[in-house]
């Protein structure tokens, strides 16, 4: 019953099995998912916690309360109950299959790939193993093996737009192997539903782009984000009132801070090359990139105790001044070390951890904090290109083009306030055109920044193996290319109102632009 969502009745024979038995772990364990799949998590972590008081450890309970914390954020106590899962040897493809979820998210990458294959192995007809494995393989690296994972999915359920979407993601489409025809048959049986329509609609955009297409992209991406924008009531002063707190934080700075750690930030707006960076210094012998690691904003959250719905928000930045920078810093590197194993020079490179780059630098007086930065209408353009996790409002943005240009201007005006009152040795700005244009000048720059020494190997940057769980995981396996700058003259023509909102706030110049 709970396979087919008919909780009610599912519900109704928990109880019933509770009544005649109240020590019965099942129950407990099946109401636990229940709660999950309504999202209360919370709740559900005490279902399994009963569960797991009156019966023997369970690695299926292990696992689901794991699922549970991770969405959560509660990334150190989900690494540990899925440890403990593990542990107990299951052979069952749904506790495997959700021990890779956890592991994913958790950004421990080559620990999932274990149990996906082997939920697969155990149970071949099911498309959203498959899928997950595919997910899996691409952030290793392993395109081909992640397209036929892909593929496998869709065999087994030609529904699932992931898995439609993540074939054409990561595999160029030319005029003579395209995925359009289907795509477009597709689109009109899922143009209602706002997650699919977005998935559907973005692949069309990267087919046609690929093609050099840019009016049909344009006409693809504006179908695909008109449902999901029109659902949301996405506020421009939220984003605004962040900024300005953040711009606070800058001219209040604290003193004290954990001073033996120095892990490296690498910030930025999305898809401004950050990925790009992260691979050529943790190609360095002293350097490990932790992948996009949220802890630095739930440590804050944690130790400010704003009661807001949000990690990022104004009233968090603004508590900040009143949370002991120590403490903030020890309590983010013990985060990270609990679940990573890192203690020597990392990465992490969540990009709006920009935001709390004054914090940062208090609680974290030896860190290195590296903004990318990128063309404006480059940075807008791409931003509105990019599908993001529908589950973080950080990004809403970027389903409107005007307000990915509006959230921009914010950016920038934080960025350049930063520049001018953070400390020049610990915070610093590189430009993506920059560095395409002279990698191993602006390598020798940045590993100066953090106190390293140059290595050859940091400028053959595609050769790095480690995974990529990001939106570049296939770009960043290729030699340093060129064919993403100015991207926007190409869509220049489809692009008036947002840049006329750059003009405006003097991002860019109206001589830049293509005489009317």
């Amino acid at each position: 019953m709970l396979a087919r969502q008919e909780y009610r009745e599912a519900h109704g024979l928990c109880m019933k099995a509770l009544q005649a038995d109240p020590a019965e772990p099942r129950a407990f364990y099946l109401l636990g998912i229940l709660t999950a799949d309504h999202s209360n998590h919370s709740k559900a972590i005490e279902l399994f916690d009963r569960a797991l008081a009156v019966g023997t450890p369970r690695s299926d309970i292990l696992a689901q309360k794991a699922r549970c914390q991770i969405a959560l954020l509660q990334r150190e106590e989900a690494v540990q109950s899925a440890e403990a899962a593990a542990k107990l040897e299951p052979d069952d493809a749904f506790t495997l299959d959700t021990l890779g979820v956890v592991f994913s998210r958790a950004g421990l990458h080559a620990r999932s790939l274990g149990f996906y294959q082997r939920a697969t192995d155990a149970a071949s007809d099911v498309a959203a193993y498959h899928y997950n494995h595919g997910a899996a393989l691409q952030f290793a690296g392993r395109m081909d093996e992640a397209r036929d994972a892909y593929r496998t999915c869709l065999a087994l359920d030609p529904s699932d737009t992931r898995a439609r979407a993540a074939i054409v993601q990561i595999t160029k489409q030319t005029e003579s192997q395209n995925e359009i025809a289907q795509l477009e048959q597709v689109f009109p049986s899922i143009a209602d539903d706002a997650d699919d329509a977005l998935r559907i609609g973005h692949a069309l955009a990267k087919a046609h782009e690929d093609l050099n297409r840019p009016a049909d992209a344009m006409h693809w991406l504006a179908r695909a984000k008109a449902v999901k924008w029109a659902g949301l009531h996405h506020d421009e002063a939220f984003d605004a009132a962040v900024f300005e707190a953040a711009k606070r934080a800058a001219d209040e700075p604290g003193a004290g801070g954990f001073s033996d750690a120095a892990p490296i930030f690498i910030v930025g707006m999305p898809r401004t090359g950050t990925t790009l960076v992260d691979r050529i210094l943790s190609s360095h012998s002293e350097v490990t990139s932790a992948g996009e690691l949220a802890d630095f904003g739930l440590a804050l959250k944690q130790l400010s105790g704003t009661q807001s719905n949000y990690v990022l928000d104004a009233e968090t930045l603004n508590a900040a001044a009143r949370v002991d920078a120590t403490t903030v810093g020890q309590t983010y590197m013990a985060r990270v070390k609990a679940t990573l194993g890192l203690s020597g020079r990392f990465i992490d490179k969540l990009p709006l951890n920009a935001i709390y780059a004054p914090i940062i630098l208090s609680a974290l007086p030896n860190a290195r904090i590296i903004c990318l930065r990128r063309h404006p209408a480059d940075t807008v353009l791409s931003n509105y290109r990019q599908l993001f996790a529908t589950r973080y409002p950080y990004y809403d943005y970027a389903l409107n083009l005007e307000a990915t240009a509006n959230y921009y201007v914010g950016f920038d005006r934080m960025i350049r306030h930063f520049s001018d009152t953070l400390p020049a040795d610990r915070f610093t700005q590189v430009h993506y055109e920059n560095v395409v244009a002279n990698i191993e000048g602006e390598a020798r720059r940045l590993l100066d920044f953090c106190g390293l020494a140059f290595e050859p190997q940091c400028i053959e940057f595609h050769r790095n193996a480690a995974p990529v769980a990001t939106a570049s995981s296939a770009q960043v396996r290729e030699p340093l290319y060129t064919r993403a700058l100015a991207r926007w003259k190409r869509y220049e023509a489809y692009l008036g109102a947002a840049l006329d909102i750059l003009e405006a706030a003097d991002c860019i110049q109206a001589s830049e632009r293509a005489a009317p």
